[in-house]
Parts: C-alpha cells; sequence; structure tokens
C-alpha cells in the first residue's frame, strides 16, 4: 500500500502539521522530505528535533485530544500543548502521524515519531514502557447509548452484571484496558477502529455501549445517541505526552518548559478552548496517573 504524500507548503502551512497515515500501513513517519523513522540514533532525540526544527508526533485524530483540520494541520488538546511547549524550547514546528493507539508505543520504540501527543493515558502498563512528562490534561470517562439507555448502563459494575452487554471499545485504548482489568470477559467487547464507528455500532444495535472519554463522545453525539454522566467504578485518566526511556534529556527539558507554561495564562487558554480544565490537570501528578492500574 502506498502512503499519502503530503507536500511540504502544505506541512509548512499554520506551523502545526500533518503527514497523515493510513493505519493499515503500518508505521510511517514524516513526509518524503524529512528523515524516515529507521529505528537508527544519529544523536540525541532532543539535539536533533531543535536542529531540525520540527518534531514527529504520534496523533490518532479524535477530537477534542486531537484533529486534523481540513488544510491538513494538527491540532487538539494535546498537540497544542505540546506545540506550546515546545516553541518554549526553541522548537517551532510539529509534524502529525495518525496511527491506532495500539500502535503508539511500538512505533516511539522503533523511531518512527519522537512524541506521543495523543492523549494516551497513563496507567501502570503504559508507565513501564515509555517516559511521560507531568500531566497535561485530566479527563473522565462515560458511555454513549442508545436514548434513553434502555439498559441502565452507568458503570463497569453494570456491564459485568448483564451478560449480554457488548460495549464498543478502540483496541489498545485505555477504555479497553480500564474494562479488562476489571475482568469484563472479552465476549462483551467490540473491537471498533475509530469514534465514529463506534457511534455507529451502537445505533446499529451491534454494542449497547460505546466507552470513550467524555468530551470526545460529546463531539460525536447524534440523534438517538445519549451520553451517560462520568463512569465513576473508573479510576482518574490523564496524560502527558510520551518520550522514548532512552530520552530522559528530551522529558527534562520538556517538563521545565512545560512548568512555565503551565503557570502561563496561556496553559488555561489552550484546555479551555477544548473543553478541559486546567486547574484539573495542575491537581495530578505523573507518579499518581501512572500508579492507575492497567
Amino acid at each position: 500500500m502506498r502512503r499519502k504524500e503530503i507536500s511540504r507548503r502544505q506541512l509548512l502551512r499554520g506551523g502545526a502539521t500533518a503527514a497523515l497515515a493510513l493505519p493499515a500501513a503500518g508505521f510511517l513517519a514524516g513526509c518524503s522530505f524529512t528523515q524516515p523513522g529507521t529505528g537508527q540514533s544519529t544523536g540525541s532525540t532532543l539535539d536533533q528535533i531543535r536542529k531540525q526544527g520540527f518534531a514527529r508526533i504520534a496523533i490518532a485524530n479524535e477530537p477534542p485530544y486531537t484533529q486534523i483540520k481540513p488544510d491538513g494541520t494538527v491540532t487538539g488538546a494535546e498537540p497544542d500543548v505540546v506545540a506550546a511547549v515546545l516553541k518554549r524550547m526553541g522548537i517551532p514546528e510539529i509534524q502529525g502521524v495518525v496511527t491506532p493507539y495500539e500502535s503508539m508505543i511500538p512505533g516511539l520504540n522503533a523511531n518512527r515519531w519522537d512524541i506521543i501527543a495523543a492523549g494516551l493515558f497513563m496507567k501502570q502498563s503504559r508507565c513501564g514502557q515509555i517516559l511521560y512528562s507531568e500531566p497535561e490534561i485530566v479527563s473522565t470517562e462515560s458511555f454513549a447509548v442508545p436514548a434513553g439507555n434502555p439498559k441502565n448502563l452507568t458503570s463497569v459494575a453494570s456491564v459485568k452484571a448483564d451478560p449480554t452487554v457488548k460495549v464498543a471499545v478502540l483496541p489498545g485504548g485505555f477504555e479497553d484496558g480500564a474494562l479488562k482489568t476489571q475482568n469484563v470477559p472479552a465476549a462483551q467487547m467490540v473491537n471498533i477502529p475509530d469514534g465514529r464507528s463506534g457511534i455507529e455500532a451502537v445505533q446499529a444495535g451491534r454494542a449497547d455501549a460505546f466507552f470513550l472519554p467524555t468530551l470526545s463522545l460529546n463531539s460525536l453525539k447524534t440523534d438517538g445517541i445519549d451520553i451517560t454522566p462520568p463512569i465513576q467504578d473508573v479510576q482518574q485518566t490523564g496524560s502527558g505526552a510520551g518520550f522514548r526511556k532512552s530520552d530522559q534529556d528530551l522529558v527534562n527539558a520538556y517538563d521545565e518548559q512545560l512548568r512555565a507554561l503551565k503557570a502561563s495564562p496561556e496553559f488555561d487558554q489552550i484546555l479551555s478552548k477544548w473543553g478541559f480544565s486546567a486547574d484539573a490537570a495542575r491537581s495530578v501528578t505523573r507518579d499518581q496517573l501512572c500508579a492507575v492500574a492497567g
């Protein structure tokens, strides 16, 4: 399968830019004029991205966490925060690669992108594989259900209580892991490729609920679909930028500038634009979120 190429002019428009990749094509990095991810290291990632003036980021195109605009620019809560921090570090540009959640950490560790900036929520298993920045966003989880919530799904416990209930999830996503951690049988989980497919699965009766962050579901809401209040028997979730274990110097430099950003009105403006609370992101630490089971 051929990758979709985007011209340099398209990439440079708007500062925050996207190199779109089809998930079936595997791990793709950057565009034709950039150094592709080969797994070969030519120096520290921090030195490399400062020298080239951009960082490649893995995203999921799941608003409000990440989004690709019609003109190809990358935006969303996490990329906007990452772009603001990198600018403070003297790195003016980001280039996004759309990839499934389950591919983000393997692709990062294979040097196919420099940073994960996709709202990839922290939890024990992920924090064991990569380094995270301090938290940038904090989120809640909900179900999208048929209007009226006919099966009265309000918690993971309510899903487990009825073995006929099926819940749509994104493979490798936080919600997928949350259900597995609470021992929801695999037969009750319906894997879907993206947010719109999850809503369609509920509409078509293939799933009784779609489990996703509350804000993501609000952006997908349509006629005949209700969004439940936040699920209370799921641990608090949040994310920061993700880095390779070997990039501690990059994490240190990033966290320094993230602290400065979080102390400024700019951080509040970025998060409020996308519906997140800046105070919530300031109220938790990386260690707290990395202690989340899963």
